[in-house]
């Protein structure tokens, strides 16, 4: 692992503007539950009664409970070496941007500034009538009611559900600094879940030098510059140490 670390600080190091795309992966080396495999159940549900408009209107407090009980579990999770590994990348990166595919607030907590969120934030709600994003009321457990908006509609976690579209903007944004970005980290992603999955062929056919951190082999893994199949909180760190005890 140590050559491959190697491999993918020198490709770092000689670039200017850094694209960093984060999934549940890293996430998941904080202790929070995936969708997939057996934590994507939540008591007889699977994530797909969860997390969907049309679950949110048959039963806006099922789904409530659900997501406070994320909440709860969130809120005692805590940054990893990986969340603080990418802030130390933006520091020593003259241009940067974090993409995730996460909703938990860790990048930020641990100290990440220039962050797009593509599935948008657990700690943040949004009305269902009038649209209005505000932080989350609630941190309680199933007993709260469904929260509801001044203007007296729903409010729904501000994250993006199974059949919904990702914001244009978040996603536009994204792209545009694809263009300018001179490498890419993948990491923690599975390279399932669109459109995250499009970034790597989109880096690739535009030339951008690829470096792949996961667990297992992804759709992607063939084809980037530099790929290692390990944890995040491991190799992250070790990358940025051979960035800054280069010659």
């Amino acid at each position: 692992m140590q050559e491959e670390c190697q491999q993918a600080a020198e490709i770092l190091r000689g670039a200017s503007s850094i694209f960093v795309m984060t999934g549940a992966g890293v996430s998941a080396e904080s202790g929070i539950p995936t969708f997939r495999g057996a934590d994507g159940l939540w008591r007889d549900y699977s994530v797909q009664d969860l997390a969907t408009p049309e679950a949110f209107r048959k039963n806006p407090r099922l789904v409530w409970e659900w997501y406070r009980w994320r909440q709860n579990i969130i809120i005692k999770a805590q940054p990893n070496p990986a969340h603080y590994a990418v802030v130390e990348l933006e520091r020593v990166s003259e241009h940067f941007l974090l993409l995730t595919q996460n909703v938990d607030n860790l990048h930020q907590r641990a100290g990440s500034s220039n962050v797009l969120e593509l599935h948008g934030n657990i700690f943040r709600v949004r009305c269902s009538d009038c649209g209005k994003v505000s932080p989350s009321p609630c941190f309680a457990e199933a007993s709260c009611d469904v929260p509801t908006c001044e203007c007296g509609g729903l409010l729904r976690p501000d994250v993006v559900w199974f059949g919904e579209a990702i914001p244009s903007t978040i996603w536009t944004e994204s792209l545009d600094y694809l263009n300018t970005a001179q490498a890419v980290v993948l990491c923690g992603t599975s390279g399932v879940v669109w459109p995250a999955a499009a970034i790597p062929g989109i880096a690739k056919e535009l030339g951008i030098r690829s470096i792949e951190i996961n667990l297992e082999p992804t759709p992607f893994s063939s084809t980037v510059d530099v790929s290692i199949m390990n944890k995040a909180g491991e190799v992250l760190p070790r990358i940025v140490k051979a960035l800054s005890t280069a010659a």
